[in-house]
């Protein structure tokens, strides 16, 4: 196999349908009155929106835009209105400062010099006030997890990668650009630098310490039973950065998984107990 970024080319117009189909067919069985996600001006839930609102209608989809006051940056808003106006989708700002500042007053050993933790409260806020409007409104949440990110560990658990659905899971981060584009989401928004926004100055890439175009590949490669030096060698790559990659894809194994648990009876739920959703 030849690792090139023709490998992560597919028929964008069929994969449009088969989400679309997706996603219309999973709220119409659950019997819901339409979908809520968050909307933050970036390219996968920017992509996410649009595909919802093929899907059920704009009237129909509610995008949800949660600022708050440290990571406050006015073009994501308006990147999200953009979206929203040219989709159509029913939109709601709540700035979630005043009780993000109440719930950290509340916790002891809150630590405010402790980015990472800090952050993770940040995203499971957002997901509250998400969950909410799901339960009050009778709505299906819709998450915006890629592929790149869910592989690679890089969310947070029960916080942006919570959901009831993630239609653009099985699509790399490089891939969910070239739909985007397919579906006409504004330049400025699939150029854009990705980052989950939990503190100033965050950018996904930096953090990660690689570019989108050589993670895929690379992620392609394991997903496809390469062998790091394999990849390494197609990609004119330090063995070392790809056998960190394939470490970081398999420790994060525990943040993709639903909680385990002792197998004790015929079947468990979560293991070999699995059926049909239906209601």
């Amino acid at each position: 196999m030849k690792l090139t970024p023709s490998v992560l080319e597919l028929d964008w117009t069929e994969v449009e349908g088969k989400i679309t189909r997706f996603i219309k067919d999973y709220v119409e069985k659950a019997k819901a009155n339409g979908i809520v996600l968050g909307l933050s001006g970036g390219i996968d839930s920017s992509t996410v929106a649009a595909l919802s609102a093929k899907a059920i209608g704009g009237n129909k989809v509610l995008g949800l835009m949660l600022p708050e006051k440290e990571t406050y940056n006015p073009k994501d808003m308006k990147h999200a209105k953009l979206v929203a106006e040219k989709f159509g989708l029913k939109t709601e700002a709540i700035d979630i400062t005043p009780a993000l500042e109440a719930l950290q007053r509340t916790i002891p050993i809150f630590d405010a010099g402790d980015k990472l933790s800090k952050g993770n409260l940040k995203a499971r806020m957002r997901m509250l006030y998400i969950y909410y409007h799901a339960n009050k409104l009778n709505l299906i949440v819709c998450g915006s997890s890629d592929k790149s990110e869910t592989m690679m560990g890089y969310f947070t658990k029960w916080g942006d990668a919570a959901a009831d659905i993630s239609p653009i899971m099985d699509l790399y981060k490089t891939q969910v650009k070239k739909l985007a584009s397919h579906l006409g989401i504004p330049k400025e928004i699939v150029e854009k630098p990705p980052s989950p926004t939990l503190w100033p100055g965050q950018t996904a890439e930096e953090e990660l310490g690689i570019k989108y175009e050589t993670l895929d590949l690379i992620l392609y490669g394991l997903e496809h039973f390469m062998k790091t030096e394999d990849i390494a060698e197609q990609l004119g790559l330090q063995k070392d950065l790809v056998e960190g990659v394939k470490e970081r894809w398999l420790k994060m194994e525990h943040k993709r998984r639903m909680p385990l648990t002792t197998k004790l009876q015929y079947r468990t739920v979560g293991f070999d107990f699995r059926i049909p959703f239906t209601k």
